[in-house]
């Protein structure tokens, strides 16, 4: 017989069993609204794709123990939680349209099945559909707290469009003079806001007001940026090195040109010769970008110490997310979902 496998230390139990209970939860009630109906092949299936492919469920869980570690019911904040999980589903599409990808969650993508037309519409249609949960959650709500749940989704949305479009227009005109605070800011915008910051502020707001109390949400935004930042430098590392797990294509990144903390870091310390070979290569048409170039530049990033650059930078940023999380949750009793929001800065380094 095969030996036993160790049991998982308690911390990441705790992540790994919440991450199951509440994404189950989550896509069991988020399969009640997406729509049915005609015309079903050419929007109602392509919009239900990407939710039923799964996830790692990461932001509608962070919602939901987010208002269970302030005391609320779990029902408090599934509706919200689905609407974050639609709407992250429904970037996904446009996000692959606008980076030209082939892959994901380990099969093609939406546009590559469907042509950009349909996926495109079906990506619409999801944005929409994300924003019923949310109507449902406003009209069992007092009146000012809806308004401040309003405000916030718009808050969200706004932020998400500008960091997309920092990162597209970097790539569009061939910007190379970035630094790393260029990039954590678009980070900040574009992945801590839907993927952190907007779910753990929701789950908290919910909370007080189930309890009738006020609570300031601003610290939340602390938290939710470091832990954000590490995550996203964690996904850009796993784009070089993940295997097949992973569910993207592997190097997709240096195909995209897209503007990583490695490629920064490669830029800032290239000789002019080399410099001027990846301004060439970010200046070609994805199609035209050729694998010995992507080669050559993951070889230069190894060479330049460019990867462990990146991965010192998001331990420093897990760690100032695991001190920020002991101020936010630390006072309040202990729970699985306490220890699953302090152990997640810890576990976005063990996932795939």
């Amino acid at each position: 017989m095969p030996p036993e496998m160790p049991p998982m230390p308690p911390v990441r139990q705790a992540v790994t069993d919440t991450l199951r209970e509440y994404g189950a939860l989550t896509r069991e009630a988020l399969a009640h609204y997406l729509p049915q109906g005609r015309p079903r092949r050419w929007l109602y299936e392509p919009m239900a794709d990407y939710p039923q492919r799964g996830g790692k469920m990461m932001r509608p869980s962070l919602c939901i123990a987010t208002a269970r570690a302030f005391g609320a019911a779990k029902e408090t904040a599934l509706r919200p939680a689905v609407a974050i999980e639609l709407l992250h589903n429904a970037l996904l599409i446009h996000d692959d349209i606008e980076d030209e990808s082939e892959e994901r969650r380990g099969r093609p993508t939406l546009h590559a099945l469907h042509g950009i037309p349909l996926a495109l519409n079906a990506g619409d249609a999801l944005t929409l559909a994300s924003l019923r949960p949310l109507i449902d959650q406003m009209r069992d709500m007092d009146p000012r707290l809806a308004w401040i749940l309003l405000e916030e989704t718009e808050r969200m949305a706004r932020e998400s469009a500008e960091g997309q479009a920092m990162e597209l227009g970097w790539q569009r005109d061939v910007t190379l003079d970035l630094t790393e605070s260029d990039y954590l800011v678009m980070v900040l915008k574009k992945t801590c806001w839907l993927a952190t910051i907007f779910p753990i502020r929701v789950g908290a707001l919910l909370a007080a007001a189930d309890r009738g109390e006020e609570l300031d949400l601003e610290p939340f935004i602390r938290f939710g940026f470091f832990l954000g930042a590490a995550f996203q430098i964690q996904d850009d590392l796993l784009n070089l090195v993940a295997d097949a797990r992973y569910g993207k294509e592997r190097d997709g990144d240096l195909r995209e040109g897209k503007r990583t903390l490695m490629l920064i870091h490669l830029l800032e310390g290239s000789d002019l010769a080399e410099r001027r070979r990846l301004e060439a290569h970010l200046r070609r048409p994805r199609a035209e970008r050729t694998e010995a170039d992507v080669v050559w530049i993951r070889e230069r990033m190894d060479r330049y110490g460019s990867v462990e650059h990146a991965r010192n930078i998001a331990h420093g940023l897990a760690g100032a997310a695991r001190h920020e999380s002991s101020l936010l949750f630390g006072p309040l009793p202990d729970s699985r979902d306490k220890s699953f929001l302090q152990g997640l800065a810890t576990w976005v380094f063990e996932r795939t």
